[in-house]
């Protein structure tokens, strides 16, 4: 056994602190600009409708589906500086694109399209990140390393409309630098400040970024993706099989809980504006608030849960954050008899009229309700007469949604490092990359099918049927975790190696 010496262990840990940034920026790179994409999309290219949207905000979970599982498969057999820069480089490069979609004088919303599918797949190196820390740190760090990856990517999404919103104050128009055909405004102005932000990165990794190793029981080992750097002896607990029951089971579950969190995150505008009878302005700058605070939540408790597993254990608490995120989507089940205010109704009595600068966040399945004939000023606002539900479903109570949001809030973030650490300990020593991007590839799947999924049942068949479903897959998620319980645990654990 090779004891770890205090100057790998700082090496080790610094690092590990470049994935936590790395891992922050891919998060930013995602939030940074979704609140203005439609605007743009509109200003850029006319012919672009609504529909074509949902195509731009799903490329970038497609971009990320597929670059997953090739950056693990590349950082299994090359050191993982390879694919951290390539990934990286990538995304700086796709965001210097978005800032030109602007440019060509036609098919422009291809080249937005193009430059999201891009940052995407530049963000399939957290494949990459997870890998890295999962093997850089012993089981009794795992936990706490896994959910300080986890605050780091939900500070990012927190702070990515944050950046946006300082960058509206440059304005629509900006600054236009015509040698290189630049245009600096409330658009571009936070891609390229993210581009910015990735050459950082870049740089920050060749200087401070080492291979590091080692095993279950934190002692010091050879680094498979490098040779020279430590001096450690291979582990020898690679001897064994993964239980590929188990590996199966997590991906469901995490496809799971991030298909739910989609649906959260998607359904969160057009509920409000159904229910509440907000303008898209209200919706989005209230929903922001609250997905901010729900943020803000999130990262405490991806704090308090390092301490409470070690009491717990990581199988108990991804069990309590399942019931909880169940609770949390029954709350928002429509149980009273008032109904919600229609649509047509408030055009039909001529309500007061309700600006509407920007159309940020516009749920694209709800916008061609929401026109209006050009002699109109008034938008409309209440649940359109074009979903038939409005007229029979009971509101859900403001009461209600807050309080589905904090559970969700509490239960997600839960779940999601519950399921990151107990993956990465019941894969063992062996390289992770491939089995991380397929875990990532799963999550990324499921924000894909969450917004069309909620997209069609909640516009058809309203929130009662909508919110049921949910309930239901997140039932089926808790039979399948009792029924492989017992499977999911570390793998020096499953041959006796370590104690659990």
């Amino acid at each position: 056994d090779v004891v770890e010496t205090q100057e790998h262990y700082k090496s080790r840990w610094r690092s590990i602190w470049i994935m936590y940034l790395t891992m922050f920026l891919s998060s930013v790179g995602f939030s940074i600009v979704i609140m203005s994409v439609w605007p743009y999309l509109q200003k850029i290219d006319p012919t672009a409708d609504a529909s074509f949207l949902g195509w731009i905000i799903a490329s970038y979970s497609i971009g990320q589906m597929v670059a997953s599982p090739l950056f693990g498969l590349w950082s299994n057999h090359r050191p993982r500086r390879e694919p951290l820069v390539v990934s990286t480089a990538i995304s700086v490069a796709a965001n210097c694109l978005y800032a030109y979609v602007h440019v060509p004088h036609s098919h422009n919303k291809y080249y937005m399209l193009t430059a999201r599918a891009l940052v995407g797949f530049g963000a399939g190196n957290v494949a990459v990140v997870r890998s890295y820390i999962a093997g850089a740190t012993s089981l009794t760090e795992r936990t706490s390393a896994m959910a300080n990856t986890s605050a780091c990517q939900a500070v990012g999404f927190i702070l990515g409309p944050v950046f946006q919103t300082c960058f509206t104050l440059i304005g629509e128009e900006g600054v236009t630098w015509k040698l290189i055909c630049l245009q600096l405004n409330m658009y571009t102005t936070p891609v390229l400040f993210g581009a910015v932000l990735g050459v950082i990165n870049i740089i920050l990794i060749f200087a401070i970024f080492r291979e590091h190793r080692v095993d279950d029981m934190g002692r010091q080992c050879k680094s498979i993706n490098v040779e020279g750097e430590d001096n450690g002896v291979l582990d020898q607990d690679e001897e064994g099989n993964v239980d590929h029951v188990a590996v199966v089971a997590i991906n469901f579950l995490f496809f799971v809980i991030l298909f739910v969190f989609a649906v959260f995150e998607t359904i969160a505008t057009p509920l409000t504006m159904d229910m509440y009878s907000w303008t898209r302005k209200e919706a989005v700058f209230y929903n922001g608030i609250i997905l901010s605070v729900v943020g803000i939540e999130s990262v405490v408790v991806f704090m308090v849960v390092k301490t409470l597993s070690k009491k717990t254990g990581e199988r108990a608490i991804l069990h309590g954050g399942l019931l909880i995120v169940l609770v949390g989507f029954f709350i928002l089940l429509p149980w009273g008899k008032k109904l919600p205010n229609i649509q047509w109704e408030e055009i039909k009595n001529n309500s007061l009229p309700r600006t509407n600068p920007t159309e940020m966040l516009m749920p694209f399945w709800n916008l061609q309700a929401a026109q209006l004939p050009s002699n109109h000023t008034v938008e409309p606002v209440g649940c359109p007469v074009t979903q038939s539900w409005c007229l029979n479903t009971p509101m859900i109570y403001l009461a209600q949604y807050l309080s589905s949001d904090i559970l969700i809030g509490l239960g997600y973030p839960v779940c999601n490092v519950m399921s990151y650490t107990l993956y990465s300990k019941i894969l063992g020593p062996k390289p992770q990359g491939v089995y991380m991007g397929w875990l990532t590839a799963s999550g990324s799947g499921a924000r894909i099918l969450g917004p069309v999924f909620v997209s069609q049942i909640y516009t058809h068949l309203g929130p009662r049927w909508a919110f049921s479903l949910i309930c239901g897959v997140v039932v089926v998620s808790l039979l399948i975790l009792e029924i492989v319980y017992k499977r999911l645990i570390a793998f020096s654990v499953r041959y006796g190696r370590v104690q659990e």
